[in-house]
């Protein structure tokens, strides 16, 4: 008979904490000495090195004996901290991939050792109290009297916005035919991938040619559909994936108002500019749509994953409505037990709610405010930079903290070989956006603490690998024609 082995500490209870400080201490010099090993914004030698590192530090993966905590904690994080893209690098500036702020990483440790599973109120009392509360005041800034649902991001957000308009049209009487989603070209991918995922028709893409859904196409594309008894779900951006371009908002939504269509905003990006004083008046008529993807990982500085859904009307959420007797029992209910199984189509998720109550009550609405125009702010002496180099193009005028340029002297072809070169150096992580017929470097700006000397850095670093001579002209890119460049 073996002798009993007694079991490894956990992170809750009352020694929880206890425990966890030693841990702690064994993971933050892990990542210090990591980051410290990369040297930049992301490790050189590209995917064979990095890949190299892990395995040799994963190695094996399940052993027959275990390391102990502290071995495989100081191996596997120092493996993952030197092989990073690390946001909170002023050179990694491709994605919108935000750097958490301190206090929201905090926040998000403390739920991890609480780990309250949000699909049933006995499993999460006081975090679905939070959750209730912090939704519908997130809500409120676009919709006062609306609510909220907590997702993974932008995409389950888009998803849940076509099951709802699907959802709210069969729920006015008969239709002909399913709900028809309409989209600029320059909507998010996600979009019609939730019309394939719902079994909707394939969206009808809206010229935008401006790089922003054109008002008149769209008014064109509605009158040709007809009108009611069909359903038509609009789907806007507020904040583009490759620039950053807010659609006319007011426009689109008196549109839709006057041919019987629901609108959806899919604000993941520009959403942050709520919080400022001098930036939100860019989203105005976002308070008319009926649903609003936001991300929190953003312009939220948030670990990911931190998204939201907003609706105007609560009643919409209905849909979602579920019964499992073991999580939400009508009795249970009828007896006063919040209901969280139709608060999402998840079933046990994490408590992301608390990171961002932390945030926003640390921060307050000037705080963030203040790391939204900061971030913005460098955009604009980016491109500045940029337009005042002889050696570089830009793009346009940023809408918000994306700058798309290239050097003059460099073809598509070129541009990505910069692209890739800045990479394997580890030295600079930049992003690519093909529009208007030509390829563009991008650079996302959301690191509110990088300097004007960063950004110059960033420029000279571009500048090194770029061709010295001009080349010849590549054939044209096959990306759909807009606007010529600004």
């Amino acid at each position: 008979m073996s002798t009993p082995r007694t079991p490894p500490p956990l992170a809750g209870g009352a020694q929880g904490p206890q425990e966890l400080g030693p841990l702690l201490a064994v993971a933050l010099d892990a990542l210090r000495e990591g980051a410290a090993a990369r040297g930049g914004p992301l490790p050189a030698g590209g995917p064979d090195a990095v890949t190299g590192r892990v395995h040799a530090a994963a190695h094996p993966v399940l052993p027959e004996h275990g390391t102990g905590p502290d071995d495989a904690l100081r191996t596997l994080v120092h493996a993952v901290a030197e092989g990073a893209a690390d946001p909170a690098d002023p050179l990694c500036a491709a994605h919108l991939h935000c750097p958490p702020l301190a206090v929201a990483a905090a926040a998000d440790l403390a739920a991890s050792a609480l780990n309250p599973s949000m699909d049933s109120w006995d499993q999460a009392p006081a975090a679905a109290a939070l959750e209730a509360l912090v939704t519908r005041a997130i809500a409120a800034e676009i919709h006062p009297e609306g609510d909220a649902l907590v997702t993974t991001g932008g995409t389950e957000a888009n998803q849940l916005a076509l099951l709802l308009a699907r959802e709210a049209a069969t729920g006015h009487g008969p239709v002909r035919g399913p709900v028809q989603l309409l989209v600029g070209d320059n909507a998010h991918h996600s979009l019609a991938r939730a019309a394939w995922l719902l079994g909707l028709p394939e969206p009808v893409a809206v010229p935008a040619p401006a790089g922003t859904l054109d008002p008149a196409a769209l008014d064109e594309a509605l009158t040709e559909l007809g009108g009611p008894p069909r359903r038509f779900l609009v789907a806007a951006t507020a904040g583009t994936t490759d620039a950053g371009l807010i659609d006319p908002l007011e426009e689109i939504a008196d549109l839709c108002a006057v041919h019987g269509a629901r609108l959806h905003v899919d604000a993941a990006y520009g959403g942050g500019l709520l919080f400022s004083d001098t930036r939100k008046a860019l989203l105005r008529g976002i308070e008319r749509a009926d649903t609003v993807t936001l991300d929190l990982h953003k312009l939220g500085w948030q670990p990911a994953a931190a998204g939201l859904i907003a609706v105007r009307d609560p009643r919409d959420l209905a849909a979602l409505t579920h019964r499992a007797d073991y999580l939400n029992a009508d009795d249970d209910t009828e007896a006063g037990l919040p209901d969280l199984l139709g608060r999402s189509l998840r079933t046990t998720r994490r408590p992301d709610i608390l990171k961002i109550a932390v945030t926003l009550k640390a921060l307050g609405r000037q705080g963030l405010g203040a790391l939204v125009d900061q971030v913005c702010d460098q955009a604009t002496e980016f491109a500045d930079l940029i337009e005042a180099h002889p050696g570089f193009e830009l793009y346009d005028t940023p809408a918000i903290s994306t700058v798309l340029f290239r050097p003059t002297r460099a073809d598509d072809h070129h541009i990505a070989h910069v692209r890739r070169t800045l990479l394997a150096e580890g030295t600079a992580v930049l992003g690519r956006a093909d529009l208007d017929g030509c390829r563009w470097l991008k650079a996302t700006l959301l690191n509110p603490h990088t300097t004007p000397d960063d950004l110059a850095a960033l420029l000279k670093l571009v500048e090194l690998v770029a061709p010295a001579e001009p080349v010849q002209a590549a054939p044209p890119s096959t990306a759909p024609e807009g606007n010529t460049p600004r």
